[in-house]
C-alpha cells in the first residue's frame, strides 16, 4: 500500500491503509526528546512562485471567477481516500489535513525538530506518566470560534473510543488512560505506562462543535459541506473526486497567511499529462507518483523557466507479502497463496531479486538500495543487515531454499508443490506508478527463471483486495517520519482489522509476538540511542520474516516552473523535498514570483494558476529538543 505521513502511504497498497497514509500511505504516517526552551526568535524565509492561467479543464470549469486572485495549483497523481482526519491515510489527504487542520506540534523545516503548533509548550510529570499541554490562545476556527483545549481532548477521546475513528490515528492514542481540558489552553493526557512520542503526536485537531453533531463518524468522510472548517493556514473550499481539492488562504492563521490567495491540488492519472502541463504552464509544480521518472526529470532538466528539485527522499519502495490476513480475534479471512506462509519462499523471492539493477534501470540512479524499514535520510533510526544476514542477489541459493521448501521443478520447469499445482503467484500493481510497472516486469522474468509464474495486477485502487486479503504480493511504500513509531505501529497485532475486509490500521496484517513486545519496548524508552537500537532490532526482525522487502529508497524528484516560483522551501530546507513534507511549510510560505503579467487577469475557465513558495517564519522562544512522529500517514500514497 501506499503510506502516512501520516498516513500517507504511498504504498498501499498505494490506494490502501496509511501514507504513508493511507489506504495505505504507501511509500503511509517518535520518541520525544525532552524539551528546551531558550529565548529568541528563529526565521526562514520562502519565496516562490507566479500565477498563469489554467488551460481549460472539465474538473475545474464549474469553478466560479477567481477575480484575479493568486491560485497555486500543483499537480498530483493520487487520489483522495478520505477528508476525514479519522480515516485518511494517503500521503494527498494527511496532507491536506496539515493545511486545513492543527496538529498539537509541528516539525522545523530546517531540521526536524519538535517545534509549537496548536500547543506552545508540554511538559511531562517526573514519572513520564502525565504530559501538559499549554493550548494557544490565538488560535480560532475558520467559522470565528475560537479553538480550544476542548476541541483537541474531545479530538483524542474520540479516537480513542474506536468508535470507527481509530483508522487513521489508533496508535498515538493506545497507551492513553485519560485526556482532559481543565481549562480552554491546558490539555492534560495521562498515560498508562511513559510514552517517548508525546511531542510527536501527529493527530489533526477537529473542532467539537462541528464534529459532533456527526452521526457516524466511521462513514463520515467530510466531503459533502463546503468550506470544511478548520484553523490550519488553508480552508478546503471544494472538492470532487479525482480531479481537484481546492483551499482558500486562512487570513487568520496565528502564524500567518499564506500569501496565495488559494491552493489547488489538481489530479493527473496520466503523469506525463502532468509534466506536459507544466511545460505549458497550466500547472506549476509537478511531484509525480510519488516522484517524476528518470526520463521525465531529464527531459525537463533543459527546458525554459522549469526547475527540478532532487533530494533524499522519506519514503521506501517495497515488496510486501500476504502473510496470512486475519481479523484482531484471530479469524482467517483472504486467498493469500499458502507457500508464502514458510519463510524458506519469501526469502527465495527476494534472493532473486537484484535490487542493485532495479536502482540502475529502473531508478536510472535517483535512488538508493533498499535494506532496512527506515530510509537512510534518518540516519538515526536507519539500519543495514550485516554481511551473513544480507539476502543478496543469488537465484542458486533461492532454488536450494525452493527445493527444501518442497517446491520443486516439474519436467516443464514449473515450480510444484506436493499437490502437483504450480506455484503461480499475484502481485498488486498501483496502475498510476509506472515504478511499480516496470519492477514488475523484472519480477515476472527472474521469478519465471526460478519456475515462480507472476501475474502482475495493475489497479487504479488495490485498497479493495489489499484490505480483503485478496492477492499474495504488494508493491508497498510509506513516508517515513522523522519519528518512525508510526511506520512500526502499522505491523503490530494491535493495528489488524475487527472484522474482515473493513480498513485498519495495519499495512500488511503481520502480528507477531516478539515484534510487539519490541514496539512497546521503543515506545517507553526516552533515552534516544537505546530507542534507536530497539528500532533497529525490529528492523532486523522485519528483514529476516521476509514480509516486507525493501528494494529502493526513491529521490524525492519533483519540478517547478521558475517564471512562477521565485524560491520554495525543502524540508529539510538545505536540501530535501517540497511535496508531501512533514509539516506544510511549502505551501504555507508560497510566495508569486515578481515577474506578474497577465496571470491575475483570470481566464476563460475562471482558475488561475500560480505557485509559490516562501516565507516561513518559525516564531516561538528558542529551539524545542522534541522529535515527532510519522508524518501523514503520511500515510501510505
Amino acid at each position: 500500500m501506499d503510506t502516512q505521513d501520516q498516513h500517507g502511504r504511498s504504498a498501499v497498497p498505494a490506494a490502501a491503509p496509511r501514507a504513508a497514509a493511507h489506504p495505505h500511505p504507501r511509500f503511509r504516517p517518535h520518541p520525544r526528546l525532552k524539551l528546551a526552551l531558550a529565548g529568541g526568535a528563529a526565521a526562514f524565509t520562502l519565496t516562490a512562485g507566479l500565477a498563469t492561467p489554467l488551460n481549460p479543464a472539465p474538473q475545474l470549469a464549474q469553478a466560479e471567477d477567481d477575480g484575479g486572485k493568486d491560485v497555486l495549483t500543483v499537480a498530483v497523481a493520487q487520489s483522495v481516500d478520505s477528508l476525514s482526519p479519522f480515516l485518511a491515510q494517503r500521503l494527498l489527504s494527511t496532507s491536506i489535513h496539515r493545511l486545513t487542520y492543527e496538529y498539537l506540534t509541528n516539525y522545523d523545516a530546517k531540521d526536524n525538530k519538535a517545534i509549537p503548533g496548536f500547543a506552545t509548550k508540554w511538559e511531562s510529570s517526573d514519572d513520564k506518566l502525565t504530559w501538559t499541554y499549554t493550548i494557544r490562545g490565538d488560535s480560532k476556527w475558520s467559522d470565528g470560534k475560537q479553538a480550544t483545549a476542548e476541541d483537541a481532548a474531545w479530538t483524542f477521546n474520540k479516537v480513542m473510543s474506536k468508535e470507527g475513528t481509530a483508522t487513521a490515528n489508533s496508535n498515538f492514542v493506545t497507551n492513553f488512560k485519560k485526556v482532559t481540558a481543565p481549562s480552554p489552553t491546558k490539555l492534560v493526557i495521562e498515560l498508562k505506562k511513559p510514552q517517548a512520542t508525546m511531542a510527536a503526536l501527529d493527530v489533526p485537531i477537529v473542532p467539537k462543535h462541528v464534529w459532533e453533531k456527526v452521526d457516524d463518524i466511521s462513514r463520515f468522510n467530510n466531503d459533502k459541506d463546503f468550506p470544511v472548517v478548520g484553523n490550519g493556514p488553508f480552508t478546503l473550499t471544494d472538492y470532487k473526486v479525482d480531479q481537484y481539492v481546492r483551499l482558500k488562504a486562512n487570513k487568520d492563521f496565528w502564524r500567518g497567511a499564506p500569501k496565495f490567495d488559494e491552493l489547488v491540488f489538481k489530479t493527473y492519472k496520466d503523469q506525463d499529462a502532468a509534466v506536459s502541463a507544466l511545460r505549458k504552464g497550466e500547472v506549476s509544480f509537478v511531484a509525480g507518483q510519488p516522484a517524476l521518472t528518470p526520463a521525465q526529470a531529464e527531459s525537463l532538466k533543459n527546458e525554459d523557466n522549469i526547475k527540478v528539485n532532487e533530494g533524499p527522499g522519506r519514503r521506501f519502495f517495497a515488496l510486501a507479502t500476504n502473510p496470512g490476513a486475519k481479523t484482531l480475534d484471530g479469524k482467517k479471512f483472504g486467498d493469500g497463496h499458502p507457500a508464502l506462509l514458510d519463510k524458506r519462499v519469501r526469502q527465495a523471492l527476494f534472493l532473486s531479486v537484484d535490487r542493485e539493477a532495479l536502482v540502475d534501470k529502473v531508478f536510472q540512479g535517483h535512488a538508493v538500495e533498499g535494506a532496512g524499514y527506515i530510509p537512510p535520510r534518518f540516519s538515526e533510526y536507519a539500519w543495514k543487515p550485516s554481511a551473513d544476514q544480507e539476502l543478496k542477489y543469488d537465484p542458486k541459493k533461492a532454488a536450494r531454499l525452493l527445493d527444501e521448501a518442497g517446491y520443486k521443478k516439474n519436467s516443464d520447469g514449473k515450480r510444484v508443490g506436493k499437490d502437483g499445482k504450480p506455484l503461480d503467484l499475484r502481485i498488486l500493481c498501483h496502475a498510476t506508478d509506472p515504478n511499480d510497472k516496470a519492477v514488475g516486469k523484472y519480477l515476472k522474468e527472474w521469478w519465471g527463471e526460478l519456475g515462480i509464474g507472476l501475474k502482475v495486477n495493475c489497479l487504479d485502487d488495490v485498497s479493495v483486495p489489499w484490505y480483503a486479503g485478496e492477492y499474495d504480493l504488494a508493491f508497498d511504500g510509506w513516508s517515513v517520519n522523522p519519528d518512525p513509531d508510526f511506520v512500526l505501529g502499522i505491523h503490530t497485532c494491535a493495528a489488524l482489522p475487527k472484522k474482515a475486509k473493513e480498513s485498519a490500521a495495519t499495512d500488511n496484517f503481520i502480528c507477531d509476538k516478539k515484534y510487539d513486545a519490541l514496539y512497546e519496548k521503543q515506545l517507553a524508552e526516552y533515552d534516544p540511542g537505546k530507542r534507536a537500537d530497539i528500532v533497529k532490532q525490529m528492523e532486523s526482525w522485519l528483514y529476516d520474516s521476509g514480509y516486507m522487502n525493501i528494494l529502493a529508497y526513491p529521490n524525492a524528484v519533483e519540478a517547478y516552473r521558475t517564471d512562477q516560483i521565485k524560491s520554495i522551501t525543502t524540508m529539510p530546507s538545505a536540501a530535501g523535498n517540497i511535496y508531501g513534507q512533514d509539516g506544510y511549510w511549502s505551501w504555507w510560505s508560497a510566495v508569486p514570483a515578481d515577474g506578474k503579467s497577465s496571470s491575475k487577469d483570470g481566464s476563460s475557465t475562471g482558475v488561475i494558476i500560480g505557485i509559490a513558495a516562501a516565507a516561513v517564519v518559525l516564531v516561538g522562544g528558542g529551539v524545542l529538543f522534541a522529535l515527532r512522529r510519522r508524518s501523514t500517514a503520511e500515510d501510505r500514497e
